[in-house]
């Protein structure tokens, strides 16, 4: 353990163990997520493409933190960093004070310096997180308040009516979610058509897909300047709108939602709402009138193999360059 709680020998240089993390880094960051774009079956399964974007943003948080901690930590040191993981994570009695009789205080204060330069990495993430949420969830009660005032509740419906020419549907998501139908809707609308979009909304607001949208956002936040950040913004929430349709089509037809899509296409709706319409609504009602075959799996396949690969690759490096974890 003199690596990690006190070295007496010459200065210890961080060598090659970053390079690794950081090659992982710049694939995720940068190749990936250019591939997944352009991947067209990325649209006929929108759920398995969340899922890829999800795993691709957690390898490269991954990633990044092992790159800073390995440029950080001395080389031979950073080979003694699953026993300080060991004994801060799996044991909390004797076995801390075995590998640590010092306490904390035995912790070489360069170890610590990398560890908690490492944490910065995810810490940032998370508060960016909170702070959309936060956000977000402000920006939705308050136009919840509002519709309390100028809205109309239609129990028939499960959604709220407002008063506007314009036709247009949305959902306030949350702990408590409210559907809004304007009065234009109604008028142009079919019973069905009303039906499979009411549909499309409840799909959100089940999914929970408002918290992917913050994490998104609060990713591209932390991470501007790689593509993955940049991509993950627009593509996460246009795969969820594709996500709700395919959960709408299990109850309503194809015909009746793409006209109802069409119809409320120009409604607006507020930042921290769903709006049924928008501007992706052209793409969205081309997919489903014109559903796409099947295809080859051979290209998602091989998308999802390396992207799981790419997350669990800084785990794999951590322990090919940390030795006590096979100990």
């Amino acid at each position: 353990m003199t690596g990690l709680l006190g070295h007496s020998g010459p200065p210890l240089v961080p060598g090659h163990h970053a390079l690794p993390p950081l090659i992982v880094t710049l694939v995720v960051g940068v190749l990936l997520p250019k591939v997944l774009a352009r991947g067209d079956w990325a649209h006929r399964t929108p759920r398995l493409a969340l899922t890829t974007w999800v795993l691709l943003g957690v390898s490269l948080i991954a990633s990044v933190s092992l790159t800073v901690l390995q440029l950080l930590l001395p080389a031979v040191g950073s080979h003694h960093l699953s026993r300080l993981a060991e004994a801060c994570l799996v044991s909390v009695g004797a076995h801390w004070a075995a590998v640590f009789p010092n306490g904390l205080a035995g912790v070489d204060a360069r170890v610590g310096a990398a560890l908690a330069a490492a944490a910065l990495v995810p810490a940032a993430f998370t508060v960016a997180l909170v702070r959309e949420v936060l956000s977000a969830r402000r920006l939705r009660t308050r136009h919840a308040e509002l519709l309390c005032l100028v809205g109309s509740r239609r129990p028939g419906l499960r959604a709220t009516v407002l008063q506007h020419d314009t036709p247009a549907v949305y959902c306030l998501p949350g702990r408590a979610p409210h559907i809004v139908v304007s009065s234009g809707a109604l008028q142009v609308l079919t019973e069905q058509q009303v039906a499979a979009v009411l549909e499309h909304e409840r799909a959100h607001i089940t999914g929970r897909h408002h918290l992917l949208v913050a994490a998104a956002r609060a990713f591209a936040a932390s991470f501007r300047e790689l593509p993955l950040a940049r991509l993950a913004r627009s593509e996460v929430p246009l795969l969820l709108e594709m996500a709700a349709d395919d959960r709408a089509l299990r109850r309503c037809s194809r015909d009746a939602l793409a006209t109802a899509l069409y119809a409320v296409a120009s409604g607006q709706a507020p930042h921290a709402a769903f709006a049924a319409g928008g501007p992706s609504a052209v793409l969205r009602m081309r997919r489903i009138l014109a559903p796409q075959a099947p295809g080859s799996p051979a290209p998602r396949t091989v998308c999802a193999a390396l992207t799981a690969a790419a997350a669990l690759t800084p785990l794999v490096l951590a322990c090919c360059s940390v030795p006590g974890l096979t100990d």
